[in-house]
């Protein structure tokens, strides 16, 4: 039977469970362990998919197409483990669930309750795929204390109860906040959420504290002693250099034996973190330098680009090189300003740009294609970035100065259109142009074909991929004789030959575009090849200026 590991924060939101989650895991596995993470978000959204980037930052997609919180993304990103539909769960899925249940009648004429229905189903999604794991790490969104997480910690009340002594434990990421006037860590916060989460039946057994300046040994010792915990249970978690940095020092505050002990288990052995070691190794040695464009709509939270953001620093450890991104608000370009577009642009050794929706800095981005096409600075557009690239192509260089996007309005030459059909191993999947929104995209992993003598293909080494999308628009295959004409290749095709996956420029350094979302796949110890080759591209570029 799998262990649980239920995760709480207190004091303060953005703490840094996902992260603390993910580098726990992270050192579980190198000491043998299979291991697997899941969030539960209390918010009443169904899934975060219809949420403003600004409101929860991006969206995380897994492979069976569940549109989820950006943290399976660090917890993919250190374990290596896919992230599935059932590893995240909102209270708008719950609540979701047990009406359509209520509807059915397969509660036969109870009155539905918060307990026991509400608490049973989260424990159902906790208790589910978990056969072939040693250890399950279920994070709680929110703060103790939040009205709409209370259900949520009743369930892993109910669960440690159920599962039994030795079984599940309690870890809470709490807040010692620093006061400068005084020149202390205060440690009341922490005891005042300790002891609500405790009057809610949860006990923690480990007791991780944020805190800016090193936690002394008197501190940790009141902690202990006020919060009910062995002094070795209270474990100091500083802010680190990298996020890949972040399971060697937790490893060495001995936050795994820690746990370890709480479920009575002796380890064997060390862990292995020699592959960490090398990660922190090449970011701490960088053998140069390059400055990357990202040139996108929501540069004002850089949560927006969390995947994006991690997979260039992947392209950087696969090259030796420190990436340093330089972020650019799309509307910046939105006139003809040349000069302009030039003094932010031209810093850059490469160019790229994002997925997006809707049509606030599209124009911006047009012209980001332009500079980077006319001026041979490595290009990569990504999903709504290789769009763009179509629509810049299609007007500048195939004459169709009218080209654009459905999605931004009619237009007389839909370069880019609304997808209604599309093939999925569930058969033909339909949409029309005024459905719902949410979880209505092509979403998930799709299979793509490679020409076999293109430059992507090279990159990959294979002739065919598998990739995660998440779009409803999609390049017009209508035009693309005329965009080939342009010297714009379509060197990816889905299977079936419909729909356009990879867009490139053979006469340029680097220029692809691809429909899908490659840094979802990207991991510190396995970059994406995309990314690793496009990073090599910026190598190359910031050796000949």
């Amino acid at each position: 039977m799998a262990r649980y590991i239920f995760i709480t924060g207190g004091v303060v939101s953005s703490l840094g469970k996902g992260l603390m989650a993910a580098s726990l895991a992270a050192l579980l596995q190198a000491r043998g362990y299979r291991v697997r993470i899941r969030k539960f978000d209390p918010y009443l959204n169904v899934d975060p998919g219809t949420m403003s980037p600004y409101q929860h930052g991006e969206v995380y997609v897994t492979d069976d197409g569940a549109e989820t919180d950006l943290d399976l993304g660090h917890y993919e990103r250190f374990t290596g483990v896919s992230a599935r539909q059932s590893d995240n769960v909102t209270s708008g899925r719950i609540y979701k669930t047990i009406i359509e249940r209520e509807r059915r009648g397969d509660y036969l004429g109870a009155t539905v309750q918060v307990i026991p229905h509400v608490t049973d189903a989260i424990k159902a999604f906790a208790r589910a795929e978990t056969d072939d794991l040693d250890f399950v790490l279920c994070e709680i969104g929110g703060t103790v204390g939040d009205i709409e997480s209370l259900p949520f910690i009743e369930a892993i009340r109910q669960l440690k109860n159920e599962v039994g002594r030795g079984n599940a434990i309690s870890i809470h990421v709490t807040l010692v906040p620093y006061i400068a006037a005084a020149g202390e860590l205060k440690t009341k916060p922490t005891q005042h959420s300790v002891r609500e989460i405790a009057a809610l039946g949860v006990q923690p057994d480990v007791i991780v504290c944020r805190c800016e300046q090193p936690l002394p040994e008197s501190e940790r010792a009141k902690i202990a002693l006020f919060c009910n915990v062995p002094e070795s249970a209270v474990i100091p978690a500083l802010d680190a250099k990298s996020i890949y940095a972040v399971p060697l020092q937790y490893h060495g505050e001995g936050l795994d034996s820690e746990v370890l002990r709480a479920f009575g288990i002796t380890p064997s052995s060390a862990p292995d973190l020699s592959r960490w070691e090398e990660i922190v190794e090449r970011l701490m040695h960088p053998e140069g330098e390059v400055t990357v464009g990202v040139v996108g709509k929501y540069v004002g939270l850089q949560d927006a680009y969390k995947s994006l953001n991690e997979a260039l620093v992947h392209g950087g450890i696969a090259n030796r090189v420190k990436v340093n991104i330089r972020w650019i608000d799309a509307e910046l370009f939105e006139g003809d300003d040349d000069g302009e577009i030039a003094a932010h642009l031209e810093p850059c050794h490469a160019i790229l740009v994002p997925g997006a929706f809707g049509s606030r800095g599209a124009e911006g981005k047009i012209a980001s294609v332009r500079f980077a096409r006319e001026h041979n600075v490595p290009y990569f557009g990504i999903c709504f970035g290789m769009q763009m690239a179509c629509v810049e192509g299609a007007r500048d260089l195939a004459g169709i100065t009218t080209a654009s996007s459905t999605e931004f309005g009619p237009t007389p030459e839909p370069v880019v259109g609304l997808i209604t059909e599309w093939m999925s191993e569930r058969g033909l999947e339909q949409r029309a142009e005024n459905g719902d929104l949410g979880g209505t995209m092509r979403l998930g992993a799709y299979p793509a074909a490679l020409a076999g003598n293109s430059v992507v293909g090279s990159i990959y080494g294979s002739d065919s991929i598998s990739e995660r999308h998440r779009h409803r628009y999609e390049v017009n295959t209508s035009y693309r004789e005329a965009l080939e004409k342009g010297g714009l290749v379509f060197s990816g095709m889905s299977p079936d030959g419909t729909l356009p996956e990879i867009v490139e420029r053979p006469d340029h350094p680097w220029f692809v575009g691809v429909q899908f979302h490659p840094e979802l796949k990207s991991k510190p110890f396995e970059p994406h090849p995309l990314f690793a080759s496009f990073i090599a591209a910026a190598v190359k570029q910031s050796r000949l200026v």
